[in-house]
């Protein structure tokens, strides 16, 4: 199960889990679209993977799993 973090790890923006916006790699290093496609061009900086759309959690399984509220911001 995706762990779904909260923020964005360049620019701390919010990532709510139940809306997109939010790009990820296999290790699930978390970025907003912006980001990407700003700075990221698809890599994720952390491992070297790939950045794909992550999948929006909604509703009643949002509620029996929750995302996580651990924020995570990449070192400079």
């Amino acid at each position: 199960m995706l762990e779904m973090r909260p923020n964005c790890e360049i620019c701390d923006c919010d990532l709510p889990a139940d809306e997109g916006g939010a790009m990820i790699c296999s290790f699930e290093c978390t970025f907003c679209t912006s980001c990407n496609i700003e700075k990221l061009h698809g890599d994720c900086p952390n491992c070297g993977g790939e950045l794909h759309l992550r999948p929006k959690r909604e509703g009643a399984m949002l509620e029996k799993y929750p995302a996580s509220t651990k924020r995570i911001l990449k070192s400079s």
